[in-house]
């Protein structure tokens, strides 16, 4: 199992980032793509159409999210992925830390890739747009 960490500056309050994670509605703009997700410890949520699922771990509010992660790939003897998000205030707004471990070790190079391209790039775009 792979571990890496990915990061990215957006330019809006980490509180922005943090509550728009949680929501459905946000995070599907955010990311342009169908999602459900949650506020709650143990709330469920889906990505990309639900082709990811996972559970909120924990969750302190406006800082950071642990949650269990898989996709559609995985394969069913494989335990979850675990993927934390970090938003720390910096002068521009948020620097967004996303910690990702217990990735499957033939599948971990897709996935950092896929944060940028499936996440960070059309988040900052919808931040510039509706920050």
């Amino acid at each position: 199992m792979k571990r890496f960490t990915v990061t990215t500056e957006l330019p809006v309050p980490p509180k922005t980032v943090y509550d728009a994670w949680l929501d459905s509605e946000a995070h599907s703009g955010m990311t342009q793509s169908p999602e459900t997700a949650s506020n709650e410890i143990a709330g469920i949520f889906t990505a990309h159409d639900g082709y990811i699922n996972g559970i909120n771990l924990e969750l302190e509010d406006g800082r950071r999210i642990l949650q269990t992660w898989r996709t559609d790939q995985f394969e069913d003897t494989d335990p979850d992925s675990s993927v934390e998000i970090v938003v720390k205030e910096i002068p521009t707004g948020t620097l967004l830390t996303l910690n990702h471990w217990n990735v499957p070790d033939d599948q971990a190079e897709g996935y950092q890739s896929g944060w940028q391209d499936f996440y960070f790039d059309p988040m900052l775009e919808y931040f510039s747009n509706n920050g």
